[in-house]
C-alpha cells in the first residue's frame, strides 16, 4: 500500500498475442495467429499467416473459429 497506484488504462502493446501452431498429420504446416489491439480492449485484430481473419473479435470466438478450422483426424488404431 505503500507504493504509488499505478496508471490506469495502461498503454496496450499494438501485437498483444501470437500463436504458432504445427500440423503433422498430413505433412508439416506451420500456421502464425496474431492478436492485436483494437478500439476495445477486450477484442483483437486477427492475422492468420500475414493475412487478415477478423477486424474485431473476441477471444471466445476466436478460439472456437480455430477448434472449427482444424479437422479431426481418426486415431488410425
Amino acid at each position: 500500500m505503500a507504493r504509488p497506484a499505478p496508471d490506469y488504462p495502461r498503454e496496450l502493446p499494438e501485437l498483444r498475442k501470437r500463436f504458432t501452431i504445427e500440423e503433422f498429420d498430413f505433412g508439416h504446416e506451420t500456421h502464425v495467429v496474431e492478436l492485436y489491439r483494437t478500439d476495445r480492449r477486450d477484442c483483437y485484430r486477427v492475422m492468420v499467416d500475414n493475412r487478415l481473419w477478423k477486424r474485431r473479435i473476441g477471444m471466445s470466438r476466436i478460439l472456437a473459429g480455430l477448434r472449427k478450422a482444424m479437422p479431426r483426424v481418426e486415431s488410425g488404431q
